[in-house]
């Protein structure tokens, strides 16, 4: 037995991906991270990159959590406690009771009977679809939907799957419309914020829709969101698209890994929802949780944002997303109107945007620039992502290396 045919096979598809510039093999590799000083927050050092403090414009942690001296105090007593793993799957010998009381947290936060967690948001997603669709189901779908969900539903072989346009409900509308009697049920799966451009789905316009509709189905119209981007980053106390629409999903899916600042996914639904995705979902099933310690951080997360703390941190990161896209505009740079912390900026070319990346990080900025095939042809944009940690002379010094790329 050999690996050499198979290997050659890969080379060639390597090589197609270096060539494209969509390789993913070259990461930065933090080695230490430098506390917040002189009125600047957190800065990143890099291996092979001396002792150059670099501003980081492209994590996930809106909040900061995850450098939180009580979420780190958490996790490390609970370690202590409980040791460094879980052990086994849930139903064998692995749920501690960290995990129950983030479960029972999560359900409450979001106003739902029950909740479940996962070992991370895409296996949230992966495990959860599929129990929804059978093989006399509709799945409709938005075209800008995460790459989990399009996975999730090749996983699920529904009857039948279409991709109405990014928020356009009309085509939704339309869609549901024409199949009524065709299949007796139909999922609308979406993003709440969706990652590459943080603008969001008008939830109460679909359920609106689903409504109207479902009547045509003998089993009814389901909503599923992920909002992985929106909770704890969007709205008034960190409800994400839920709140800002003020509309709730039959299914919400979301993680602990971004605002909350932790690791691992989970849902929210009813308790017969729940109750039945414990027996189902393999993801579940036969894989190991979060350990008790992350459980633990990520109560303290939770509990954190659901706080006079975690509302300040909101409108903090609230008024430094809109100090850094007035500055965009003022710069002359495009980017979209929003209060989520993503920014896009677009650039539509594909060189520019990869020369800007390059300015941005021999400036000791690091952000993440989105070439075709990653995204369409002039769609190429670079993803810039506040956080709470950052300081207003962050944001202005940032927009100063933008301001300064043209001139160079």
């Amino acid at each position: 037995m050999s690996l050499d045919k198979v290997e050659n096979i890969f080379a060639e598809k390597l090589a197609i991906i270096d060539k494209q510039g969509t390789s993913k093999r070259n990461e930065q590799i933090i080695r230490a991270v430098k506390p917040a000083s002189h009125g600047y927050g957190p800065r990143y050092l890099l291996a092979g990159q001396g002792d150059k403090a670099f501003l980081r414009m492209n994590s996930n942690s809106y909040l900061g959590l995850c450098l939180d001296s009580t979420v780190i105090k958490a996790e490390a007593e609970a370690a202590e406690q409980f040791g460094a793993g879980p052990g086994a799957v849930r139903f064998i010998s692995g749920t501690y009771q960290s995990h129950k009381n983030l479960e029972q947290k999560l359900a409450d936060f979001h106003g739902r009977e029950s909740a479940m967690i996962f070992s991370a948001a895409y296996a949230s997603m992966m495990a959860v679809l599929p129990q929804f669709i059978s093989q006399e189901t509709l799945v409709v779908s938005d075209a800008l939907n995460h790459n989990c969900i399009i996975n999730a539903i090749r996983l699920s072989r529904p009857a039948k799957k279409i991709v109405y346009q990014h928020l356009d409900y009309t085509e939704l509308n339309q869609i549901l419309q024409a199949n009524k009697g065709l299949f007796k049920r139909v999922c609308v799966v979406t993003d709440g914020v969706f990652s590459m451009r943080g603008d969001y789905a008008a939830l109460d316009q679909i359920s609106a829709i689903c409504k109207q509709q479902e009547a045509g189905y003998e089993q009814g119209i389901i909503t599923l969101v992920d909002d992985s981007h929106g909770v704890g980053a969007y709205g008034k106390t960190g409800r994400g698209t839920e709140e800002i629409t003020q509309t709730k999903a039959d299914v919400l899916i979301a993680t602990l890994g971004k605002s909350f600042g932790i690791n691992g996914g989970y849902v929210v639904s009813s308790a017969k929802v729940i109750d039945y995705l414990i027996e189902t979902a393999p993801f579940y099933i036969f894989s190991n949780p979060i350990t008790a310690a992350e459980a633990a951080a990520a109560l303290t997360s939770v509990e954190i944002v659901d706080s006079s703390e975690g509302v300040e941190k909101i409108r903090h990161l609230q008024k430094l997303s809109k100090r850094l896209r007035d500055g965009l505009m003022r710069t002359g740079f495009e980017t979209l109107q929003s209060e989520h912390p993503i920014v896009p900026v677009f650039i539509r070319d594909t060189e520019i945007t990869a020369a800007l990346v390059k300015h941005l990080f021999n400036h000791a900025i690091l952000a993440t620039g989105l070439n075709f095939p990653v995204v369409p042809k002039g769609e190429e944009e670079i993803r810039l992502q506040v956080s709470a940690n950052h300081t207003e002379k962050d944001i202005d010094y940032l927009l100063q290396v933008l301001g300064e790329f043209y001139k160079a």
